[in-house]
Formats: C-alpha cells, structure tokens, sequence
C-alpha cells in the first residue's frame, strides 16, 4: 500500500507537490505555535502575556515601514519578471533591506526613550524587534524563491528547525529571565536570527551585487504607494490589541490576545483553501468561465462556515487547554472574532477580480477605510463597553471590508466583463445570516454543556454524510486547475 502511495505521489505535477509542502510549511509554523501558547500563557501573568501580544502587535506596523514587506508584496512578482537576473535582484533586494533595518534603528536609538514610552516597550524589546523584522525580511526573500523555484525540501527543514528552536529557546529564556517577556522576545530574535542569517549570506554571495540603482529605484517606487496598504490592513488586525492595552490594561489585551489567537488559527484553513481556489478563479476569470466560478464558491463558503461554527461550539473547551483559569473569560470574545474569518475567506472571492484586472487602488481603498473604522468603533465602544466590544467591532468591520470589495468587484465587471454577474446575492446573504445566526446561537449553549455537546454530535454527522461530496469538490478543483 505504502508503494501505491507513493507512486501516485510521484506522479502528480510538481506544482501540486510544491502546493502540498508549502502548506505543510505553514501548517508546521502555525502547529508549533498553537502548541506553545497554552504553555506561555502559564508561564506568563495575563499582565506579561498581554505585553507580549502589544509587542506582536507594533511589530506588524513597524514593519510596515522599516522593511515594507517588500519581501510578500513585490518580490514574489518580480523575480518571476526578472528570471533572467533573479539572482542578482535578490541580492540587491537583501541589500536594500539591510540598508531600511539600518536607517530605522538609528532613528530608534536617537530618541530610545521617547519612542520607548511611545511603544511601552523596553530598548532591549525593541532592538529584538528590529532582528525579527529583518530576519523575517531574509526568510521571505528566500522562501519566495524557493516557491517560484519549486523547491520545497529545503523550505521544509528551514521551516521545522527554526520553529522547533524558537519553541525551545522561548520557554528556557522566560525560565532564566527575571523580565520573562524580554526573554521571550529574544528567543524570537535568536532562534530567527541563528535559522535565517545563513540565507542571507548564501543570497548575497551568489547574487553578488549589494547595491543597484536600477532595482532599489524600481522596489521603492513601487512599495512605497503601497505602504498605505499595508499600515491600513495591519491596524485592521492589530489595532484593537493594542488599544485595549491603552484604554483598559495589559491583563485585559493578554486575555483578548489568546482569545484573537486561537480564532484566527481558522484563517489556516482559509489559507490552504486559497492557495489552491484563487489561481483557479484566475484561470476561469481569463477563460471567461464564471458559472464554475460559483459552482465551488458556495459549497466553499459553507465548508468555511462550518468549519468556524466547529471552533465556536467548542470554544470553552477550547479556552481551558490553552489557559489557565484567569484566561476563561475570553470565551464571550472568541466567537465574533472567529466569525470575522468567515468573511475574511469570503473577501477573498471578491478581491480576485481586484487582482486579476489590476484594480490595486480599490484593494487600498477598502483597506483604509476598514481600518479606519476599525479604530473609530474601538475607541469609542472599548471605554464605553470594555475589551469585549473590540471582538464585534471586528466582525463588523470584516463585514464591511467584504461588502466593500463586493461592490468593486461589481464595478470592475461592468466595465470589464459586460456586467456580468458573478455571484447571486440571496445566496451569499443566506449563507451569511444562517452562519452569524448559528453563531451567535451557539454562544448561549455555553453554560449547557449538554445541549452543546448534541448539536457537535448532529454537525459532525452532517460532515461525516456529505464527505464525499467535499472530497469530491476539493479533486475537481484540483483536475481543473493543474489540466488548465
């Protein structure tokens, strides 16, 4: 049997291989990070775990500005543009981040203290931050290559050693340290630092070029419109952390973190759904094939749906294996952060036609505008209602984000394809109705254990009866798209 195995593997088309380790790669990363965080959040105060998430947090916006996010956002592009001298782009690419990492820490070290107060955070905290940023920069630069490449292997032991090492190191340095979050910020920083700097040497002697005028012009002219983008989609995510931190307490934003945690662990299935229906919507789109398109959009939408509904039946239980007792609270706030992820995925099918006919502004402009109100909603409804508030303005303001890209997606098929329509609205506004109703429905279960465990009982049957079905949905997609 292993033989037969192993023989269909070996003749499936290396996208699909490549396809299937990539996600292994994230699923690994994301593994070893669920099974952490129950021990962190015992080895840390609510106070030191929510000091932590705000560290997270102003991460994701620095990095905005200090490497650009270069590495997700153009490189992958360009060096399938410029194959001809990927290797020299590269390398200068890797110059040009280690020169923004530079800048921006001297900017930090003049006024430490100011920036310091600013952040809440510690210089030791800070300087961390910058290695993690930079070797994030090296590791996507180089994991980018390897993807175009279809070079897995080497991209899965990368993966695994630096995830394990940074487990490792994480809870010895919170035992030794008598700052447990700095040591836990500087596990992150060596076990990045120790995995990834190899990569950047090895990219920097083959490429050989540390400096070109021509690619750090052509990179910054183009990742510096789209910074907008990015500062808006990290405060989307990342904004009601830390407000909470600065309306509330650090106790307050160390329980809403496991709680956003563990709900946007769903986003890994969207991720894996995605990686294999976008290029396929992208084949239909160019092959004006768009009934297929909805054909698997709503038996995808519903997967997605159920999928979240699973992790909201059981989010008490849920609760208790990743934290202590002081963390239970967070049971009232899981569940419309996980519903957010359903609309999450859902934008997703909308934003393909952005991508497809080159329509990026709309993508910004539906960014900012979710943030903005993102932070608007935070400010005003956490000092009035508390840290749970940030949980509804969350799935309010991805509900929005997907009504927005919806419309865009209706104005670019006007013009571009006939007004075509795509999508039927009652369908999708059925599936979104029954989904939050059910949602919120089930919240009321969660002090009656029994009639929960019933309806996990009844959804689980479902699953189990309509599994060929979605066995069926997924190989379709799959045949469709590697035939196409």
């Amino acid at each position: 049997m292993f033989n037969q195995v192993k023989i269909k593997y070996l003749t499936l088309p290396i996208q699909m291989r490549a396809s299937f380790w990539f996600l292994i790669c994230t699923i690994l990363q994301r593994s070893i990070s669920i099974i952490t965080t129950p021990i962190f959040t015992r080895l840390l105060s609510t106070e030191e775990y929510g000091q932590y998430s705000v560290f997270l947090s102003w991460m994701s916006i620095l990095t905005c500005f200090v490497t650009m996010y270069i590495y997700s956002g153009i490189y992958p592009q360009a060096i399938v543009k410029f194959e001809d001298k990927r290797s020299i782009y590269s390398s200068a690419l890797q110059g040009l981040t280690i020169g923004l990492v530079s800048l921006w820490l001297c900017i930090y070290l003049i006024l430490a203290n100011l920036w310091n107060k600013v952040f809440s955070l510690n210089t030791p905290q800070m300087v961390a931050m910058f290695i993690v940023m930079w070797m994030n920069a090296i590791f996507g630069f180089w994991s980018a290559e390897q993807r175009v490449l279809y070079k897995y292997r080497n991209l899965v032991i990368v993966t695994l050693i630096e995830a394990i090492l940074q487990a490792v190191l994480c809870i010895v340095l919170i035992y030794v340290s008598s700052d447990k979050v700095t040591g836990l910020v500087w596990g992150v920083a060596i076990a990045t630092f120790v995995s990834y700097f190899y990569l950047l040497i090895r990219q920097l002697v083959i490429g050989k070029v540390f400096y070109s005028k021509e690619v750090w012009r052509y990179t910054l002219g183009l990742a510096i419109p789209l910074v907008p983008h990015y500062i808006s989609s990290v405060l989307l995510n990342s904004s009601d952390r830390i407000m909470i931190q600065k309306l509330v307490g650090e106790g307050q934003a160390g329980i809403y973190n496991l709680a956003y945690t563990i709900s946007i662990c769903g986003t890994l299935i969207n991720q894996a759904l995605l990686q294999t229906l976008q290029p396929w919507i992208f084949q239909k789109i160019k092959a004006k094939c768009f009934e297929d398109i909805k054909k698997v959009a709503y038996p995808a939408l519903c997967a997605i749906a159920m999928v979240n509904l699973l992790v909201i039946l059981f989010t008490p239980e849920i609760i208790k294996i990743f934290g202590p007792t002081s963390y239970y609270e967070a049971i009232w706030v899981m569940p419309p952060i996980t519903m957010s992820v359903f609309f999450m995925f859902m934008y997703n099918l909308f934003s393909a036609f952005e991508f497809y006919y080159e329509k990026t502004t709309f993508i910004s402009v539906a960014t900012m505008l979710g943030a903005t109100l993102n932070v608007a909603l935070n400010y005003c409804f956490i000092t009035k209602y508390g840290y749970y508030a940030a949980g509804y303005t969350t799935l309010f303001c991805y509900i929005l984000f997907a009504l927005a890209h919806y419309f865009f997606m209706k104005h670019i098929c006007k013009k571009e394809i006939n007004n075509i329509k795509i999508y039927n609205n009652k369908i999708l506004l059925i599936i979104s109705l029954i989904f939050l109703s059910c949602g919120f429905c089930l919240m009321i279960t969660y002090n009656t254990p029994f009639i929960r465990y019933g309806i996990a009982v009844f959804g689980l049957t479902i699953l189990f009866l309509y599994r060929k079905r979605i066995v069926h949905l997924v190989r379709y997609i799959l045949k469709d798209r590697y035939n196409a």
